[in-house]
This record gives structure tokens, C-alpha cells and sequence, in this order.
């Protein structure tokens, strides 16, 4: 946890802070971009950055990096780069702003695992079913022990893990399993890599929905980014097609009522969420209930924000396509992704060329009543202003095109 305390010229009392609990690159300026704002004539529009190292000697320790005009002093002295200490004094220009830097680390030791000899465990087992030990740990990280490889994407891979426990404490206890995100070694020094994996962090950490993983913690261990979230049991949209075919209408179109149940949530924070990358691989129906969860918000986009092109062929709108995502554009992705849910095939294999724009087309699909081609269609067009408005609106179609089918299409 960094905090940065803006002084009282004069009595050097704190007068304004700001907290940053995952961040790992602070810009300090004017401008309205920058993490802390200070709207003085002494101050550059992009004055200091802080940042923490990532080599193994200094792991941990924090450093700025004077960028002004006006020059920055640390601890009185003057200074292009400089380690920083908690308690140290950052002063932007000769008599500019004084900023008090503190670090508050959350490093722990994790506890020495024994090897667990117990007879009776079958091959599959992740814990002992006499103590309740892991059986195997992979390695630790911080206070974790990985279990196994879930999967990997572009830069992260995702792990199964658990709260590490000193060997008799696990004895009576329901191991508390997580997800852990990694960002690969070979993205940390990708700012832009790094820069989607914190803001996954950062915006989970804001979030409570039952349709989002709950965010529990983010941290940095030798040189790499962690995120670690809330295990969902269920299968993705993707892969339940893959296994079963297309889905029937009642129930594709229920889980897309469920999705802008949580797009509805996203669209309505301050500043609004797009969360830019939904696909049925992004969409997970929950074991225990049926529900749909929204998953990898490492692509998400708070509105008004300048944004990073990020697109999915097929399920990503026009102007998303063209690095300008809207509220709309989501509202878009769940038009293409009930397609595929329906035919079980990808979307791109429905695009046309109709009335001079290049379309998600299903008219000619019998197996697709009406009311759901129309809804499909709206949801999908290629201009904003013939879309739904919003989240809730989409939704009040699906369930009125629901209401309209007749009961053999109820059973497709």
C-alpha cells in the first residue's frame, strides 16, 4: 500500500492523501490523466512518476523519476531518480507542493509445508482427507501454494491455489481455495501488459456482484504482478457448446438476461465499466445455481478514459473494432454471443453484406424464431443509434421475445 499525504506549506500537516493499494507506477502532474492531480503553476503536467523496482536486489523498494521543468526535490536534495524511504519528502519545483511518501508492506512468510504421508488419497485429490494438507504444491507465492496450471491466456496463466497453513492448522479446516492470476515473466516489462493487469485488480477491487469474482488480494513477488480472486465452479459458454451443441432458446436466452443483469451493474459505476472483451469463453454458468458470471476484466474500460484498441472478431461492435468502445458495445457482444449459444458455431460465419453495412445476419436460420432473429439484429447493428439504449433495455426484449415464442420453439 503506497499513500502520499500533500503537506501544509507551513505546518506540514496533511491537507489532502491518496491511497494506492495495487499500483505499481504512480504519475504525479497537472494533467487530468495523471494518479495524483495537482493544479499549481509550478507543477508540469507530467512532473514525477514513482515506480517499484522489479530487479531482486531492490524487489520491493520504490523509486521516483523527476520529469518537470521545474525540477524535483527529495528530502530537500535535488534529484533526476531516487530511492525513496517512507517518510520521504517529495517537493515539486524549488517552492512548489510537498508530498509525504509512505509504504505500507504487506510481505509476509509463508509457513514450511511437511510433506503429507497419510495412506488413502486418491490420485486425484488436491488435499489429504485425514489432515487436510495439500498433496501437491507446485511452489508459494507470498502466503499461497499453488495447486495446478488452470489455464493461460496472452499475459497472464491462471493457477489454483490455496491460503497457506502451518501443517497441524490444517487439521478441522475447509481450505481456502483461489484463483491466482500470474502476469508471465516475459510480459513485466510490457507497460502495456501491465498496465490491463492492474487495472483488472483495480477494478475488481471496487466491485460486489454475484455475477463477478469476488477480488481478495494483488501483490508483487519477485518482479511478477499477482491478482488473486474467488474460485467459480461451472463451465464457460464455449466450452459448454463445445460439449453439448447449441443451447435451447429458453435457456440461452435466460443466461443473456443474466449477463445484463451484470453489465447493467458495470455500466451504472461512476465512472461506467465496458468491460470490452465479452465472449462465451468470458462467460462462466455457475454449478451451484445455473447463474451466469462474468469473468477476465483485464480488458475492461472505464468510460472517458483513453482506451486501448481490444477487440474479438465476430463478437466486438464497429466502433470497438475502431478503438472508440461504448456502453453499447457490450450490449453488442451478448447479441453475437447469443448467436453462437443458438447455432452453435461463430458468429463471423453469419456476416453479410446488407443495406451497405457488413452484418450479423441469422433471417436464414429456421432454427431461430423471429422474435430472437429481431432481437439479435438490434443488438447487433451496426450503428449505434439502432441498438438498445442500455443493459436493461436489451434485457426487456429478450424476456418479451421469451414470452412470445410458441411452445414447440420453446423446446429447440
Amino acid at each position: 500500500m503506497i499513500t502520499l499525504h500533500l503537506l501544509d506549506p507551513w505546518k506540514r500537516t496533511p491537507v489532502k492523501t491518496w491511497r494506492f493499494p495495487i499500483k505499481t507506477t504512480i504519475r504525479i502532474g497537472r494533467a487530468a490523466d495523471n494518479d495524483v492531480i495537482l493544479n499549481d503553476i509550478l507543477v508540469s503536467r507530467y512532473h514525477a512518476e514513482l515506480s517499484c523496482y522489479r530487479d531482486p536486489e531492490n524487489l520491493g523498494r520504490w523509486f521516483l523519476k523527476s520529469l518537470g521543468a521545474m525540477g524535483t526535490f527529495v528530502d530537500g536534495r535535488l534529484v533526476n531518480e531516487s530511492k525513496l524511504a517512507s517518510g520521504s519528502l517529495i517537493q515539486l519545483g524549488p517552492t512548489g507542493p510537498i508530498l509525504e511518501f509512505h509504504e505500507q508492506a504487506f510481505r509476509r512468510s509463508a509457513p514450511t509445508l511437511s510433506e503429507c504421508t497419510h495412506a488413502g488419497n486418491m490420485p486425484g485429490n488436491l488435499f489429504c482427507i485425514h489432515c487436510g494438507q495439500p498433496l501437491n504444491v507446485q511452489r508459494t507465492v507470498r502466503n499461497y501454494h499453488i495447486l495446478r496450471l488452470l489455464g493461460q491466456g496472452g499475459i497472464g496463466r491462471t493457477y489454483l491455489a490455496c491460503e497457506a497453513q502451518s501443517p497441524g492448522e490444517w487439521i478441522g479446516k475447509v481450505p481456502q481455495v483461489r484463483v491466482l492470476k500470474e502476469l508471465r515473466s516475459e510480459m513485466a516489462d510490457n507497460e502495456k501488459a501491465q498496465e490491463l493487469f492492474e487495472r483488472e485488480a483495480r477494478i475488481l477491487q471496487l466491485l460486489d456482484h454475484a455475477g463477478i469474482p469476488r477480488f481478495y488480494d494483488f501483490f508483487v513477488e519477485d518482479g511478477k504482478s499477482y491478482l488473486v480472486m474467488e474460485l467459480i465452479h461451472g463451465i464457460d459458454l464455449e466450452r459448454w457448446v463445445l460439449r453439448n451443441g447449441p443451447v435451447r432458446i429458453p435457456q440461452a436466452v435466460q443466461w443473456m438476461i443474466q449477463t445484463c443483469g451484470v453489465l447493467d451493474y458495470l455500466h451504472n459505476q461512476e465512472p461506467p465499466v465496458i468491460h470490452r472483451d465479452l465472449k462465451p469463453s468470458n462467460l462462466l454458468v455457475r454449478s451451484r445455481d445455473n447463474q451466469i458470471v462474468v469473468i477476465d476484466f483485464g480488458a475492461v474500460k472505464e468510460l472517458g478514459h483513453s482506451p486501448t484498441r481490444i477487440a474479438v472478431e465476430g463478437y466486438s461492435a464497429p466502433e470497438q473494432m475502431m478503438g472508440k468502445p461504448t456502453l453499447q458495445s457490450d450490449l453488442f457482444a451478448v447479441g453475437a454471443t447469443l448467436a453462437f449459444l443458438l447455432l452453435g458455431d461463430h458468429p463471423i460465419r453469419f456476416y453479410h453484406h446488407r443495406q451497405g453495412y457488413h452484418r450479423l445476419d441469422v433471417s436464414d436460420r429456421p432454427e431461430i424464431p423471429d422474435p430472437v432473429k429481431e432481437v439479435i439484429h438490434r443488438a447487433t447493428a451496426p450503428l449505434m443509434s439502432e441498438r438498445y439504449p442500455s443493459a436493461v433495455a436489451l434485457a426487456k426484449a429478450l424476456r418479451q421475445a421469451l414470452a412470445e415464442l410458441s411452445p414447440e420453439s420453446s423446446k429447440v
